[in-house]
Parts: structure tokens; C-alpha cells; sequence
């Protein structure tokens, strides 16, 4: 299964998370953290490191990323969608979060996420890594990914 990454930048005191909006693409038009695929030779945090500087502008340091959780991705009758991501969080970056031309990046509060927007999972596991847990889960959607077919997320 290919291997994605997906990087949340967090202001845990303030309740702030850093989204951003997909402007072309897989999951164009939703909100979303941050990340992609590995490059050929690539480790996660390369990748997740090389994706954030290119997505939103803002330098990070490995020892800065909390791995937070695993998720298998399956989309029935589209096995190419399938992915294995591996979120993170940060608390501490370089740079302030800028536009590019793939993502449009804002802070919201905790209590406001627009979970409307985002991937159809996103409510069941976001806020569980928000509030400090660690987890495992695997979704299966339709071929659209606008349905869970089947789902489990679990506390590791």
C-alpha cells in the first residue's frame, strides 16, 4: 500500500489548528492538513518535511513531529486510492504558513473545525488526536470517498 504523509501544525494553548484548503488535485476543494506521497527513497519524515515546506511555506525539524496516528485508506473498486497515512502533529515551525499554489492554509479553532469541508473520516479520529491520543485506524470508503463503508480507530 502506498505510504502518504499528513502534518497538522497545532497551537495547543490556544486551541488553534492549521488547515488547508486543497486547491487542486486529490481532495481538491477540502480542508486538510498538509502532506503527500514519498518521493522514490524517501523516509516519512523527508517527505512530510519536504511537503510542508512546499504546500505552505514553514521549515521543520524531525524531533518537532508527533506521530499521532496510522490509517489504511481503502476505496472499494479504486485499490490506486489506497493509502497508508501516517499524521502528524507540530507545535513548533520556521516560517509563517503561506499560500501556494496547491494549498491555501488558516487557523481555526478547535470548536469550529469545518469538518463539513473536510474528508468524510476526519470526525472520527481528528479530534481523539487533538485531545492527546495516539491511534490506529482503517476506513473504507465508496469509490468517491463521499461514504464510510466500514471503519475502525483505536487507541494505541
Amino acid at each position: 500500500m502506498r505510504k502518504t504523509t499528513l502534518l497538522f501544525l497545532h497551537r495547543p494553548l490556544e486551541k488553534q489548528i492549521l488547515l488547508a484548503m486543497k486547491k487542486r488535485g486529490f481532495g481538491e476543494g477540502k480542508w486538510n492538513g498538509v502532506g503527500g506521497k514519498l518521493k522514490d527513497g524517501e523516509d516519512i519524515l523527508d517527505a512530510l518535511i519536504r511537503e510542508a515546506n512546499e504546500e505552505i511555506s514553514v521549515t521543520l525539524s524531525p524531533g518537532d513531529l508527533l506521530h499521532v496516528a496510522t490509517i489504511d485508506f481503502y476505496f472499494d473498486g479504486k485499490p490506486e486510492f489506497n493509502q497508508q497515512v501516517h499524521a502528524y502533529l507540530a507545535e513548533k515551525w520556521a516560517g509563517e504558513p503561506q499560500e501556494s499554489e496547491e494549498m491555501r492554509p488558516e487557523w481555526h479553532d478547535y470548536e469550529s473545525i469545518p469538518f463539513e469541508s473536510m474528508w468524510i473520516d476526519d470526525p472520527h479520529w481528528l479530534p481523539r488526536v487533538l485531545a492527546g491520543e495516539k491511534l490506529n485506524a482503517t476506513f473504507t470508503f465508496d469509490q468517491t470517498g463521499a461514504s464510510i463503508l466500514k471503519m475502525e480507530v483505536n487507541s494505541i
